[in-house]
């Protein structure tokens, strides 16, 4: 009877070690978050030197301009700067009247300037791409700025699933038409929906 009870207790011991062996082998293997984020930073961090070196060769190229970097990142220039003496850039809730082109870091032509006019935009208020949102704030009416945004600046890893690919660093020129507060937007907009249209008028028949 001890012996049957002996045999019965190193029986369920060896089904306990193997069954909590098997229960370790079957843990997923995976990073620590910790490490994944730290290869995580490290490939950002190469993204944006490669990208910034393609930056400074095309600012390097075009010695003759005047170059400003800002503190968000990007990069400009001014084709047609304001000799106006006031101050006056776009605010929060302003709308922006402005025209541009896109172009990669090549100079080659995404999209032009006649596909994409007229632009409308009510500042903060709308999703356009986030180097555009920020560098519009610098702009004074009738100014003219191109504008080298890095990729995480511009539409990022996805591109814009058209002719912006991932990744892909842009050269922006924007010309800011005109500033205008919202209220005085609206209302000039609303005036112009309300007014008749003009009926065209009879032509005249040729004298005989």
């Amino acid at each position: 009877m001890k012996l049957f009870k002996l045999i019965l207790s190193v029986a369920a011991g060896t089904m306990l070690v193997t069954g909590c062996t098997q229960q370790q082998a079957r843990k997923p293997l995976s990073h620590s978050s910790g490490t994944f984020m730290k290869e995580s930073v490290e490939r950002n961090k190469k993204l944006i030197a490669g990208e910034e070196a393609k930056i400074e060769s095309v600012i390097k190229k075009d010695a003759k301009s005047n170059y400003i970097a800002t503190a968000k990142g990007y990069w400009y220039k001014y084709d047609v700067k304001s000799t106006a003496t006031d101050s006056i850039t776009p605010k929060k809730g302003d709308v922006a009247y402005f025209d541009y082109e896109v172009k990669d870091l090549d100079g080659n032509v995404i999209y032009t300037e006649l596909e994409l006019r007229p632009q409308v935009y009510l500042v903060d208020k709308q999703n356009i791409m986030m180097g555009m949102r920020d560098g519009i704030k610098l702009m004074k009416k009738g100014e003219k700025i191109t504008f080298l945004f890095p990729s995480h600046m511009g539409y990022g890893y996805h591109g814009d699933d058209r002719r912006i690919g991932h990744n892909q660093p842009l050269m922006v020129t924007i010309a800011l038409k005109d500033i205008k507060p919202e209220k005085e937007a609206r209302t000039e907009n609303e005036s112009k929906t309300q007014q008749p249209t003009e009926a065209p008028k009879p032509t005249e028949e040729p004298k005989q």
